[in-house]
């Protein structure tokens, strides 16, 4: 595969895929944040009318929903993905700013700049999969083991 084609079928396509998957995650956390912090406030205000016969079934109905929220949250990942895929995002243009200016290790004296692109632009998002299979792998509802065993 020669420059031209690497640069336009692999990392365009890379840096689009990373940047669009960062705001996608981006928007999914702000809005459940939003959400929990939003339901959570209006808890206080209702607590005033709790004479009010069926606000206890609303405020009961919003704990439910923060909770729910709160633990699409931490099952999807939204914001743990969102700062990953940004970080590649950022970090493969970078590699491409530095390769189109010849700088760093893309210096023109080294013969081999293209390859060693390359292979540093392959080991980051070999390296960005490998990091979210292990966030994937990763339960937030591990069993503690038994404190009296």
């Amino acid at each position: 595969m020669d420059e031209t084609t690497y640069f336009k079928e692999r990392l365009e396509g890379q840096i689009d895929w990373y940047s669009n998957k960062s705001s996608i995650n981006k928007n999914y956390y702000l809005s459940l944040k939003l959400t929990e912090i939003t339901l959570a406030a209006i808890i206080p205000f209702l607590s005033g009318m709790i004479e009010i016969h069926f606000v206890k079934y609303i405020i009961g109905l919003i704990g439910v929903t923060i909770a729910v929220v709160g633990g699409i949250q931490i099952i999807n990942k939204y914001h743990e993905k969102w700062i990953s895929y940004r970080t590649t995002s950022e970090t493969l243009k970078h590699e491409k700013y530095m390769y189109a200016t010849q700088s760093g290790p893309y210096d023109i004296a080294n013969n081999k700049a293209f390859n060693d692109f390359v292979v540093r632009i392959e080991s980051l998002i070999s390296k960005e999969n490998s990091d979210w299979n292990n966030m994937i792998a990763k339960t937030d509802f591990k069993k503690e083991p038994n404190q009296n065993s």
